[in-house]
């Protein structure tokens, strides 16, 4: 009986051997499939991002030349309002001369209203 047990525990223990190296497997494999599935997640990403680059330089060139137009228009409008403006002060800046000395040198001297008069 003894033989027999013992054949019976070394059955048991290649057995066990055998289940280890099948477990030790099966996680080398699942970190090779994380590892594989990372480096595919990895690739989308960057085949997004570049065609998501390419649209955003699609259309920020469709739109350049709606940006340059609107510029120079502003521009121009801008140019003009300076114009006009420069023109009025020219036009003005005589009489508010004149006005501003006309307050500065009239004076008219008199009493505070809340100053009284003292009587003696």
């Amino acid at each position: 009986m003894s033989v027999q047990q013992s054949q019976g525990i070394q059955t048991l223990l290649e057995a066990e051997k055998e289940a280890a190296k099948i477990v030790q497997q099966a996680r080398e494999y699942r970190v090779q499939r994380l590892k594989d599935a990372r480096a595919e997640a990895n690739k989308e990403i960057q085949e997004y991002k570049k065609a998501k680059q390419e649209e955003y330089k699609k259309l920020e060139g469709d739109h350049i030349g709606t940006t340059q137009t609107s510029q120079s228009a502003i521009d121009k409008e801008t140019e003009a309002k300076v114009k006009e403006i420069t023109a009025q002060f020219e036009e003005r800046r005589e009489k508010v001369v004149e006005k501003l000395l006309g307050r500065v040198v009239l004076v008219k001297p008199e009493l505070h209203r809340n100053l009284k008069k003292v009587e003696a």
